[in-house]
């Protein structure tokens, strides 16, 4: 028997599927009996179902389905319908927003960038009809919802990119195309675009949170996975009962950093530190163009970027506008 489990040492145990607690009444049956997969058993639980999909996830896997479709058929239309030159161009590939000469109109010709639209407005409607579910989800099990307000965190900057920004700049060629590569070369010429995105406030503080979430990501990993072999991944457990394990946790950080934060409020801390990442971030790109035009000459302006000394050469960046 082995004396305490890791990733690599770990038991797994098998016994009937767990069903989770009973449904509230109206509730739709969950599908499948549930079973076990060996290979998930080695980074998570190894139980694969029961899965609750209900009318929300249905129809948001069939909007999700859709958009993918549509956006993988125009990216394959653009090789001439070669699966080798689809393959090999992958990365490359996109399907594009309509241009400015049509405005924020809703009627595009779909080699135009009307496909670009339909496949946005289904995987918008595929995102927040699983929104719906997993908020639903929460609630009929008694849960609080802090997952569905993260999960909206994201939304909002998904949102902000390609509708309620480019809705105030009039355009939806203000919106991200779809691809991998197309979408980086969006982001690099938008920054070059506004005056450098690295001058815009909100997008300094979306970084912080970023790093700073996936520092406290790290902190707290470690802490329970430096304290396993004494079961300090029963967090419930070590709440309810302490044992050796969060005391040993706790002196650590005590004696390391002269504080140290609780099994609930280092989630709440991280919880806070990644949502603000997307939420800032989102604010930071609807400023951008609606009310600031340049983010460098903004940062001069207010005592954020330096002033350079007069070299005699005219500089393109003091050739265009800030906004106030």
């Amino acid at each position: 028997m082995a004396t305490y489990q890791n990733i690599f040492t770990q038991v797994q145990l098998r016994g009937e599927p767990e069903m989770g607690v009973a449904l509230p009444p109206g509730g739709e049956e969950r599908i499948g009996p549930g079973g076990f997969l060996h290979l998930a058993g080695l980074i998570g639980q190894a139980q694969i179902g029961p899965i609750y999909l209900g009318w929300t996830g249905i129809f948001a896997l069939i909007f999700g389905f859709t958009a993918f479709e549509i956006i993988g058929l125009n990216m394959l239309a653009s090789v001439n319908w070669n699966p080798i030159q689809f393959v090999r161009l992958l990365p490359w590939l996109s399907l594009e927003p309509p241009g400015p000469e049509y405005g924020f109109s809703p009627f595009v010709p779909l080699a135009k960038g009307g496909w670009w639209i339909i496949a946005g407005f289904c995987l918008t409607t595929s995102v927040v009809l699983w929104w719906i579910r997993t908020y639903t989800r929460a609630r009929a099990l008694g849960m609080g919802t802090h997952v569905a307000w993260a999960f909206l965190s994201a939304i909002w900057l998904f949102l902000v990119l390609g509708f309620i920004r480019p809705f105030f700049m009039g355009s939806w060629a203000e919106s991200v195309p779809f691809g991998i590569f197309p979408h980086l070369d969006w982001t690099a010429a938008f920054s070059i675009r506004y005056g450098n995105l690295f001058y815009n406030p909100f997008h300094c503080f979306s970084i912080a949170f970023l790093y700073g979430s996936t520092l406290l990501f790290a902190m707290h990993g470690a802490t329970i996975l430096a304290v396993g072999r004494y079961g300090g991944e029963r967090e419930i457990e070590q709440i309810t009962d302490r044992g050796t394990a969060s005391e040993r946790a706790a002196l650590f950080w005590r004696w390391t950093m002269g504080f140290n934060a609780t099994m609930e409020s280092i989630h709440r801390w991280a919880w806070w530190f990644a949502v603000l990442t997307t939420l800032t971030g989102g604010i930071g790109i609807l400023l951008t163009g609606t009310v600031v035009d340049n983010w460098y000459l903004w940062a001069q302006q207010h005592g954020y970027a330096p002033h350079y000394p007069a070299t005699g050469v005219i500089d393109p960046a003091t050739l265009g506008s800030a906004g106030k």
